[in-house]
């Protein structure tokens, strides 16, 4: 049976995080919270709600899934699949059995949840993500002739082809740095669209000038570093 876990990065998702977890379909053996230095109750709303919780007091989202690897890392029976998720509810978990089909009927190495238009909630997505996203999937396609439409969170990889990525950024290039990896050691890919609403919360990324400009930045950065590899 395949085995899969669940990645969750989460930095003050109190009020959130219970319903992630709730939401993910029982095909799911291990759900992972990572606390990434939360200072409400996400921590104990998440444990109560049957999560494994891990604390990873350096504050960034590489930070938190890297954690979360580390942990995987070290037990003796390893997933098959990894699949990273949001704590703050702007996915819908239920559909992660989409985003894991077609690694499971088609073999494909890695899956990315597309945020598509005609199913994004109004507001689910700012401007300057919107706008972020079309550079940087226009630049992966110019570049490297990749297929990509977005950077959404929502994603799913065998647990051996993100090992060979050897991740190492910390903070908000994560998504993209998995995603120039992915094409530069050919693996096999796609996208499957899924709904997104309006986050629980606010955004710490998007939802900030800094966090905006930051993301932007980290993002073109590795986009233009392997370009010139």
């Amino acid at each position: 049976m395949t085995k899969i876990s669940v990645i969750i990065p989460a930095y003050n998702e109190a009020d959130s995080i219970a319903h992630v977890i709730k939401d993910i379909p029982s095909i799911v053996e291990d759900i992972i919270v990572v606390s990434n230095n939360s200072s409400d109750a996400t921590i104990e709303n998440a444990q109560n709600a049957g999560a494994t919780v891990l604390s990873e007091d350096n504050r960034g989202y590489g930070f938190a899934c890297l954690k979360g690897m580390d942990y995987i890392s070290a037990k003796d029976e390893k997933p098959d699949i990894i699949v990273f998720l949001d704590g703050d509810y702007s996915d819908y978990p239920e559909e992660l059995d989409k985003i894991v089909a077609p690694i499971l009927e088609k073999d494909i190495d890695f899956v990315i949840g597309a945020r598509v238009k005609r199913l994004r909630e109004e507001g689910a997505m700012t401007i300057p993500q919107i706008f972020g996203n079309w550079l940087a999937t226009t630049l992966m396609k110019l570049f490297f002739g990749a297929k990509f439409t977005d950077l959404g969170p929502f994603r799913a990889i065998k647990y051996n082809k993100l090992l060979a990525l050897s991740m190492e950024d910390k903070t908000y290039g994560w998504t993209v740095e998995m995603q120039l990896k992915a094409l530069k050691q050919k693996l096999t890919y796609t996208e499957v669209p899924v709904n997104y609403r309006n986050r629980i919360g606010v955004s710490k990324v998007s939802g900030t000038v800094k966090g905006a400009i930051f993301a932007g930045i980290k993002i073109l950065g590795w986009i233009f570093k392997y370009s010139l590899k």
